[in-house]
């Protein structure tokens, strides 16, 4: 669960795991009768308007950070290995607690400014580290049980010290967070408004003139017409130059058109007005057959890097007296065997099959399967496969029991029955809890399957914890502790057994199982484990657990594919990075 948010290149990863609570982005559409693709720009789309243009306050997918942002360092689309961004070098001390990074000379922000360490020792002390700034960043930046901060420093112009209070082995990929600019914005950290918040909370809304806004990455914000476009243009001052010295990126306008019907997107695209879209199962057969009439090539960069599964809500606790799951499903859901029962259930290679189109494989793990920590079925990794029988005998050995109907009743004689919810208008998830609904009716459970609005979606499992089952996903990527949100106890996406976030009313008679405490503690002990055969292993009794305790039932690892148009040279496709990853060095050939 790495995309809740896109910050830069490599930020994407983390806070993308927090949006994989949100609607997968499709780059991809545009409306009927808009603008067509330029020699000078390229079209894509996006599914809803940005929320926010402050990197610190975003929750939101689509952003438009992962293309006007950099950090000290990025992540290669690839590979998925660590590469020099902002700083051009670091040294890490021996005792693996201490990194200096060493800033690229003459870095500019797009009005020209100087970016030096003032800026970066802003970003991190005055910002990411304020506790008056609500940043889901600084979950990203806590270390070990104690969930210690770092602590920043400036040494010279171009020389930041990191500490951090134990040995940490993600820290460095952490620090690819967006940089932001002092010049301009420590004013609104210092200032208060009438009840006492910084301004700074209020800074750089949507309905901020884009000339206001000051950036570092490869584009700047140009303009922005609610529920039609975003557009970005070439930042001037961008650090990026070629080896013959040539500034780059190429590519001189980026256009988003704003869309919510991926039908429209394939119109569009088929029609010659986009220049990419998202490959989904169902568009698959027809773009294949008009890749070279389209002038376009549809590239497969095979598992994609995310998860896709279902959740019993495990939360025992009580709001305000009443329980926030009814006590005899709350029985129901609680108990190991009943979980693998489901898990046995769902025929999830008919999911592939018949969803998916036959592209896609099992999925097994919450971890991604392109990262080296990845435990596979091979090496020992428990597996459910589609099996009726298994399903019901394990039912059967913890009082479940059948009526004349074949209907599915507990010890007490209740009926099994309950509500599995998703985010409606995702067609390929609507379809999947179809399936389950059918799969599940084998066995005498009745699913209530209800699609709904994604923002009541959300409500319901981060802040009013009334849910039963969801089907969602969450984001991947190379780094275990990316997901780390996931897991911890405090976790802000532990969604199958949540604590309130801050401000909402508490519960009383919250419980956590001891497997579930096992698995928080474990993705401490690897975050601290630099020998990496030892963060294996530790990442890999992780996985076994998971896959044992299934607090999520992972389905199908669908393929990563884009159709992209050829006069877009320099694609380097894959799962992890997509098309646009190294958007830095793409040319435009008519």
């Amino acid at each position: 669960m790495k995309n809740l948010y896109l910050v830069s290149k490599n930020w994407r990863r983390w806070l993308v795991v927090m949006l994989s609570l949100v609607v997968a982005i499709a780059l991809s559409s545009c409306s009927p009768g808009e603008t067509k693709t330029a020699p000078s720009q390229v079209v894509f789309s996006v599914l809803s308007d940005p929320k926010t243009f402050n990197l610190a306050l975003n929750q939101e997918s689509p952003n438009i950070f992962g293309l006007t942002y950099s950090g000290l360092i990025t992540e290669n689309g690839l590979t998925g290995e660590i590469e020099p961004e902002l700083a051009e070098s670091w040294e890490i001390s021996p005792d693996k607690k201490r990194i200096v990074f060493t800033l690229r000379p003459d870095l500019k922000w797009s009005d020209g400014e100087p970016l030096t360490a003032d800026d970066v020792v802003f970003s991190y002390n005055e910002v990411y580290l304020n506790e008056e700034i609500p940043t889901d960043v600084r979950d990203v930046l806590r270390i070990g049980k104690n969930r210690a901060l770092p602590t920043i420093k400036k040494i010279d112009a171009r020389h930041v010290e990191f500490t951090v209070t134990e040995p940490f082995a993600p820290f460095l990929r952490s620090t690819g967070i967006g940089i932001l600019p002092a010049h301009v914005l420590r004013e609104t950290i210092t200032t208060k408004d009438q009840t006492g918040k910084p301004k700074f909370l209020t800074t750089w809304g949507i309905n901020t003139p884009p000339k206001e806004i000051v950036f570092n990455g490869a584009y700047q914000l140009e303009s922005y017409a609610t529920s039609e476009r975003v557009a970005f243009r070439r930042n001037p001052y961008y650090w990026r130059k070629d080896k013959q010295d040539q500034q780059q990126p190429y590519i001189e306008k980026v256009i988003w058109q704003i869309v919510e019907n991926t039908d429209t997107s394939l119109l569009q695209f088929r029609s010659g007005g986009l220049d990419s879209v998202g490959v989904s199962p169902d568009y698959f057969s027809l773009l294949k057959k008009g890749e070279k009439r389209g002038k376009y090539t549809i590239y497969n960069g095979g598992p994609a890097s995310g998860t896709t599964f279902i959740a019993f809500n495990l939360n025992q606790g009580r709001r305000n007296g009443i329980p926030l799951v009814e006590p005899m499903k709350s029985k129901w859901f609680n108990q190991v065997k009943f979980r693998q029962a489901i898990a046995y259930a769902i025929d999830r290679q008919r999911m592939i099959n018949n969803i998916y189109r036959g592209l896609g494989e099992l999925q097994n793990s919450p971890i991604s399967v392109q990262s080296p920590y990845y435990f596979s079925p091979e090496a020992g990794l428990k597996v459910y496969e589609y099996n009726l029988d298994k399903a019901k005998e394990l039912l059967l050995s913890i009082g479940f029991k059948y009526n004349e109907q074949q209907e599915l009743l507990d010890s007490e004689g209740n009926r099994v029955r309950f509500t599995l919810i998703t985010n409606s208008g995702n067609k390929i998830r609507e379809a999947m809890g179809s399936q389950i609904k059918q799969d599940l009716s084998k066995i005498g459970i009745q699913v209530d399957f209800n699609p709904i609005a994604f923002g009541v979606l959300v409500d319901k499992i981060s802040n009013t914890l009334d849910w039963e089952c969801y089907l969602l996903g969450f984001t991947g990527g190379v780094e275990p502790n990316d997901g780390a949100n996931v897991w911890s106890l405090e976790g802000g996406l532990h969604s199958f057994n949540q604590k309130p976030q801050k401000g909402q009313p508490q519960l009383t008679g919250q419980k956590f199982a001891d497997w579930e405490k096992e698995i928080a503690r474990l993705y401490v002990q690897g975050a601290g484990e630099l020998d990496e055969t030892k963060r294996k292993a530790i990442y890999a009794e992780t996985q076994r657990i998971t896959q044992e305790s299934l607090p999520l039932i992972y389905l199908v690892n669908p393929f990563s594919m884009t159709a992209v148009r050829d006069r877009i040279q320099g694609i380097k496709y894959s799962a992890l990075g997509g098309a646009f990853w190294n958007i830095h060095e793409l040319k435009l050939v008519e």
